[in-house]
């Protein structure tokens, strides 16, 4: 179910569904709540699960001056506050994941658990083929993926995407910026998961379950940046086995991530 609240002259869009602890999904830059349709009936079996829009995506209209994703956690940890929400299982995928990151350093009170999906902590560790995107070259064909879903559902208009979208590139180029020294701050358990062809190196990935205090680590096979779309049956049976009260014992461990 789709509801609005207005927190410091921000009218958030979000979808909330289920009953029990709080589950909040972040979505990746320029898209919207939608992308978890894979996840968001799944969860709410077990959790009360919400999926906001950030300013400026989906159905959350944009507020003057730019954005980068620290503002967007601060937007995130008002709207959590007014909701009530306490402590929850914060999931962020793509620049969702470093909205989530930031929130988490920022509040790490409001994080119980946190997982990231597809995010890296700095641009060395992006693939290739991810920095390709978001040079020039590749402006056309992002602007390709997201007007269709920004001007249908944008109250600000389909002509205000031009303006959002210059925001997103100038944030997508030059974030993220949080490094791996940031993450040995971070109390909370943690599980950093991504496709084997995602925009994030594996290598990084691994570097980032390592520097984490409490961290996991899944590399799904066969699957890109749109995991969660891809395989949604498999992220859901992480995601709930990662939230789990108890959880397995661990019977031969030989220190992969501590090398």
């Amino acid at each position: 179910m789709g509801e609005y609240l207005t927190v410091d002259g921000l009218r958030t869009y979000y979808e909330v569904l289920g009953e029990g602890e709080p589950v909040v999904l972040l979505h990746g830059g320029g898209v919207t709540a939608d992308s978890w349709f894979g996840q968001l009936g799944a969860l709410a079996e077990r959790y009360r699960v919400y999926a906001p829009e950030r300013r400026g995506h989906g159905r959350t209209h944009d507020l003057p001056g730019p954005v980068d994703t620290g503002l967007m956690a601060e937007d995130t940890e008002a709207l959590l506050t007014a909701l009530g929400t306490g402590p929850v299982r914060l999931v962020g995928w793509s620049a969702g994941g470093t909205v989530a990151l930031r929130l988490a350093l920022r509040r790490p009170d409001l994080v119980r658990q946190l997982v990231l999906i597809g995010t890296g902590v700095s641009r060395d560790g992006a693939t290739g083929a991810d920095l390709g995107l978001i040079d020039e070259a590749g402006e056309e064909a992002l602007e390709s993926m997201f007007r269709p879903q920004y001007e249908p559902l944008s109250p600000d208009g389909p002509g205000h995407f031009p303006v959002v979208f210059a925001k997103w590139l100038r944030m997508w180029r030059e974030e993220p910026d949080i490094g791996l020294e940031a993450l040995a701050g971070l109390p909370m358990p943690a599980l950093v998961m991504q496709g084997d062809d995602d925009g994030v190196r594996i290598e990084h990935a691994a570097a980032m379950a390592r520097a984490l205090p409490d961290a996991e680590l899944a590399v799904l096979p066969g699957t890109s940046h749109a995991a969660p779309i891809e395989k949604p049956e498999l992220v859901n049976r992480l995601l709930l086995d990662f939230f789990a009260q108890e959880r397995p014992a661990r019977l031969f461990p030989l220190g992969a991530l501590k090398g």
